[in-house]
């Protein structure tokens, strides 16, 4: 269920498609001759990782931190910063920051073609200079390990068009590695309308997830595969997909079908895995260290090499080697649930416990210290670059990193894990039959899957009993909020239930913080404007990709 370093697949992809540009143009540059390939059999699992590499890890993903502070959960610590384009919606087809994940997208689809292509001849190249006979067994397990990759490959070209296509709707499909027989650029490619995508993405994983392992560590000699593509995963992407297709956005007449397929593929995931969340589960420790990779609530994520980037990147600029980064809104934190009686001297206490393990709050204790924002103190907001909402990040970040002495720690990028998948389950069982019905061949209501989520971050928070679909949307829309907060949903959240343009345009707020005597008090305060448009709701085509299809290619409404 877990992701290998992924160092290792980057440099394999720098080496195998290094030099390409365009992703149209699809001819690989392997800088070796093909007697040299055909006789090298680990270049056969080097073009099998290729298609890993460009992988998104969401830690990085924007100016160098995570997604959050394009969104209300947060906003920048910095003056500037490539996230501004998205909070005053001034993407275009000249600049958007995440622009480069469509060039790197593309990469990944193209590896997994090469790889088709290249592993058609892969039985022979497998027994080449092997006596077959006595080395039987390790023979017979790299077959399996070629028919897996031929899997995997799909299973990533499904992966990376669910991403392409939430960010710009209809895409081009690319199936061949040389787009014409001269083996030059053919750059004529139309877009594949959004609802074909969606089709190809799911006939991708219906056709090949069975032909994956189950866990990877189960089989013989490929404990080191253990990042690699399995089932759960690509039931993972399709639940994912299919949810998205059925949402507003791109199910504009509320097609009941596609909320009952979605709802299906969400469930057979579920019955799949054949997990429950455990009650109270320790929220905190889900996402530090090397917690996720051993976690079976987890089941994807992407790794790296031990680093220190989240902890410089959010650590307040007032801990030594911390450059405050995406501070938390109070837009966030406010909908955090009480689950006691509130206090009115700290607003903070009795709280849904995903608050504390997810965000520094003022007075709390954070690095063996209390936070202490108010003027004079040692977080004093009026110092520079402290926060500006009166919020720190703490989920993801490994408590007392010693950043002067280099200290780092793992960091694993989860992608999907269980609780995504009740949420779907419950989204799109609401929409297709109501919170509380469970027709044939369903095992779960809507009700059960979003309270098993709420039990499992604890059981003092109040069962939803929300008996119309109207008031469990918009539970299910909470519970995604706060279970997800900072992993990348929310914004793909906001725009696929069209639900953007409300949230989007209204401040970022945080507290000031002021202290009499023992008492702190806290003032709410906008922080910044937030500006989206309607054309924000689809990414756009960059001008070089529109002008580069010679005519084929249509650019999004408004860019």
């Amino acid at each position: 269920m877990k992701r290998v370093n992924k160092i290792i697949y980057i440099l394999l992809y720098v080496l195998v498609l290094g030099g390409c540009g365009d992703f149209l143009d699809t001819r690989i540059d392997t800088n070796m001759r093909p007697g040299d390939i055909e006789t090298n059999r680990g270049t056969l699992w080097g073009f099998g990782a290729a298609f890993y590499a460009p992988m998104n890890y969401g830690f990085t993903i924007l100016d160098n931190n995570i997604f959050a502070a394009a969104t209300d959960e947060a906003q920048q610590t910095a003056a500037s910063g490539n996230v501004f384009y998205f909070n005053k919606g001034i993407i275009s087809a000249d600049v958007n920051p995440l622009s480069y994940l469509y060039s790197e997208y593309y990469e990944g689809i193209r590896a997994a073609n090469f790889f088709m292509e290249y592993a058609k001849k892969g039985e022979e190249l497998l027994a080449l200079n092997r006596d077959t006979i006595r080395d039987e067994a390790n023979y017979h397990r790299d077959l399996k390990r070629l028919n897996w990759m031929r899997a995997e490959s799909q299973i990533a070209k499904a992966y990376y068009y669910s991403e392409l296509i939430k960010m710009y709707g209809g895409v081009p499909i690319v199936e061949e590695t040389l787009q014409d027989k001269s083996g030059g650029t053919k750059g004529d490619l139309s877009r594949t309308s959004y609802d074909d995508v969606v089709d190809y993405i799911v006939r991708l994983i219906d056709n090949n997830w069975q032909k994956l392992p189950k866990d990877w560590s189960a089989e013989d000699g490929m404990a080191n595969l253990t990042g690699s593509f399995n089932q759960a995963a690509a039931l993972a992407i399709k639940s994912r997909t299919l949810l998205y297709a059925a949402s507003p956005l791109n199910n504009s007449s509320n097609v009941a079908a596609k909320w009952e397929r979605a709802a299906k593929a969400a469930h057979d995931l579920i019955e799949f895995m054949n997990y429950t969340l455990p009650e109270n589960r320790n929220y905190r420790d889900l996402f530090v260290r090397n917690n996720p990779v051993q976690s079976p609530e987890v089941i994807f994520v992407i790794r790296r090499p031990d680093n220190s980037t989240m902890e410089q990147n959010n650590y307040p600029i007032s801990t030594p080697g911390g450059n405050s980064g995406v501070t938390p809104s109070h837009n966030l934190v406010s909908a955090y649930e009480f689950i006691g009686e509130p206090n009115p001297v700290n607003p903070y206490q009795n709280r849904d416990p995903r608050l504390a393990a997810s965000i520094v709050v003022n007075g709390s204790t954070w690095n063996g210290r209390e936070i202490n924002q108010a003027p004079g103190g040692f977080d004093d907001m009026n110092k520079n670059n402290t926060s500006k909402t009166g919020y720190y990040l703490k989920k993801f970040l490994t408590d007392e990193l010693n950043l002067v002495q280099g200290a780092q720690t793992q960091h694993q990028w989860i992608v999907f894990r269980y609780a995504e998948v009740l949420l779907n389950y419950a989204e799109a069982m609401n929409e297709a039959y109501g919170p509380d019905v469970s027709p044939a061949g369903f095992t779960l209501t809507a009700l059960e899957a979003l309270n098993q989520v709420r039990r499992s971050a604890s059981t003092s928070l109040p069962e939803v009993t929300a008996a119309d679909k109207n008031t469990f949307r918009n539970a299910v829309k909470h519970e995604r909020r706060i279970e997800l907060a900072f992993e990348d949903h929310r914004y793909w959240d906001l725009l696929r239930w069209e639900d953007a343009k409300t949230v989007l345009n209204q401040p970022v707020q945080g507290v000031k913080v002021t202290k009499t005597g023992d008492i702190y008090q806290y003032q709410v305060v906008n922080v910044a404007d937030r500006v989206f448009q309607d054309r924000n709701y689809r990414f756009p085509f960059t001008r070089n990709e529109i002008k580069n299809s010679n005519g084929a290619m249509t650019q999004n409404a408004g860019y």
